[in-house]
């Protein structure tokens, strides 16, 4: 193992040292495959995000030809991202969705990223593990689904993922303890002040954890704490497949197509095998041809995409005979809860989460509803501040003090397991896009269970507040993170793809991203798509499932 001074190298990823620490866009982007559109390539891999990127760096290095198809640009940290809210709006996928149900979600900068590096290029770092019970819902809690893998299938993934972004924070106690590869970051203030209140709650806390260089990690240099996390690291200190599995993808050969918006996936017919894909570039559409295809669109474009791609064999989309693409998607409810004190907090002054609790995640009974919710701080710019103080109806004179007062001020937030149902789904609509594709359509309403757990959880945080005695408290409801809408399964009645990833109908087409998670935990998603992505390329090259 490659070390650097005191901290361990990942294995077999080299992207930390091709990385010039004196520049922050990729350097070897000039020694990037070309494959020729008549070539089959091994692998074609729809989407250039957690799954994608980490998939195509491990079967690169065991010699896989690979093309990546990536909607949005190859971006430049240099040129591409500023220290700015709105300058910072091309990271976003704000393409027209049609939303609807019950409980609609808003889409756009929340919930989706586009470009290489995907939603994690504005993310804000943070990197829990899913816990064992997770993958035991069913089991366990009587609700939802379990998964058709465990955590023990995915333990070695998650902590070799771990040493890769490298992950900074205190030991972690909750679901599997574990450790973490660096040593957690100083905390400010602002994050002081929740630690303390939840203290004084009963509440643990823990620093972390965050993939956000605490120290040099090869040639990516020590978080500098600019505070625009959300808005894409310039320093190139928070980890995003970008960053942190690109450089050494493209050394093996890995081609990334940028500005090329997969439409369909063609099938063979007579075989019953995927033959490529269709995408459309610079106005045009060309064809790729692929032995595989591995769909990694996420919970939105994945879905899309294979419903569109209908054939004699699948005339309702592909993989869906079942009718279940589109199905069972989810998102985690994300209330917030802000507070106000004399002195100033300038919470912006650290990794966005900078202190958390996985207290609440299981199952107790005696709160009423199933299954639980996380704790972390969170940084809310100006912009997003603003959201914050509108959503109680702050507005004019009122407003402009609130904005005035922003320095004061710091926030919780929590993350609220909400219950898979199938008529939460993405559809197509009758209106299309500039690509020639029907526009997702996304329903979502919330069950009695998901409105138990999210106002048990408001009511935790306000006591924290209280507990601290903070002067003024704002709550805003929102929701965060999309999966689900192509599940895992153990049968293809109640799936798209099986405990492989592969779709049950077709054999050699994968999906290999957020949309797969029969469940959503309470944790972040990133860290689960990375290790899924691990394990799907161990399996390839153990069971030949391709």
């Amino acid at each position: 193992m490659l070390k650097t001074g005191s901290f361990a190298m990942p294995e077999a990823n080299d992207s930390p040292f091709l990385l010039d620490m004196h520049e922050r866009g990729l350097q070897n982007l000039d020694r990037m495959a070309r494959y020729d559109e008549k070539e089959t390539v091994d692998l074609l891999v729809i989407g250039a995000g957690a799954g994608g990127v980490t998939l195509a760096q491990r079967l690169a290095r065991k010699g896989w030809r690979i093309v990546i198809l990536e909607k949005g640009p190859l971006w430049d940290p240099d040129r591409d991202w500023v220290s700015d809210e709105k300058g910072a709006g091309p990271i976003y996928w704000t393409d027209n969705r049609i939303i609807g149900g019950t409980d609609p979600i808003q889409m756009g900068k929340n919930n989706s990223g586009v470009g290489v590096g995907g939603s994690m290029t504005h993310f804000a770092g943070y990197v829990p593990r899913f816990h064992p019970s997770d993958f035991e819902v069913r089991s366990r809690d009587g609700v939802a689904v379990d998964w058709p893998i465990s955590y023990w299938d995915l333990k070695a993934s998650f902590e070799r993922v771990e040493r890769e972004l490298p992950v900074a924070g205190q030991r972690w106690p909750w679901g599997d303890p574990h450790d973490y590869p660096h040593k957690p970051h100083p905390i400010a203030g602002a994050a002081a002040k929740a630690w303390q209140g939840a203290k004084d709650c009963g509440i643990e806390m823990r620093v972390g954890p965050v993939s956000i260089t605490n120290g040099v990690f090869g040639n990516r240099p020590h978080c500098i704490y600019r505070g625009f996390c959300l808005q894409g690291c310039k320093v190139n200190a928070k980890a995003s497949p970008l960053i942190t599995h690109l450089p050494d993808a493209i050394e093996h050969g890995v081609e990334v197509r940028a500005d090329s918006m997969a439409i369909r996936v063609e099938l063979d017919d007579a075989s019953g095998r995927v033959s490529g894909v269709t995408y459309v570039h610079d106005g045009q559409e060309h064809f790729q041809p692929a032995d595989a295809v591995a769909v990694c669109g996420y919970a939105i474009e994945t879905p899309r995409l294979l419903l569109n791609s209908t054939s004699r064999r699948f005339p309702h989309g592909l993989a869906n005979n079942s009718d279940q693409v589109g199905r069972y998607v989810m998102v985690q409810g994300a209330t917030q809860v802000a507070a106000r004190f004399p002195e100033l907090m300038r919470m912006y002054k650290a990794p966005p989460p900078e202190v958390s609790s996985e207290q609440f995640y299981e199952t107790d009974e005696s709160r009423g509803f199933a299954r639980g919710f996380s704790i972390q701080t969170v940084s809310p710019l100006p912009i997003a501040w603003a959201e914050h103080v509108t959503a109680e109806g702050h507005w004019g004179l009122a407003l402009r003090e609130y904005m005035r007062d922003w320095n004061h001020w710091t926030v919780l937030g929590v993350l609220c397991e909400l219950m898979p149902q199938p008529e939460n789904r993405v559809t197509l609509a009758d209106q299309k896009d500039q690509f020639g594709m029907p526009v997702a359509s996304f329903s979502h309403s919330l069950c009695d269970n998901d409105k138990a757990n999210i106002a048990y959880a408001t009511k935790v945080m306000q006591e924290i507040w209280s507990g601290a005695e903070a002067q003024d408290t704002l709550k805003i409801d929102r929701y965060a993170h999309l999966v689900g809408g192509c599940r895992m399964g153990s049968t293809p009645e109640e799936s798209v793809v099986d405990s492989s990833h592969r779709a049950w109908d077709v054999p050699n087409l994968f999906v290999v991203d957020g949309s797969v998670l029969p469940t959503e935990g309470a944790a972040n998603p990133a860290l689960v798509i990375m290790a899924l992505a691990d394990r799907f390329a161990t399996l390839l090259e153990e069971k030949n499932v391709a």
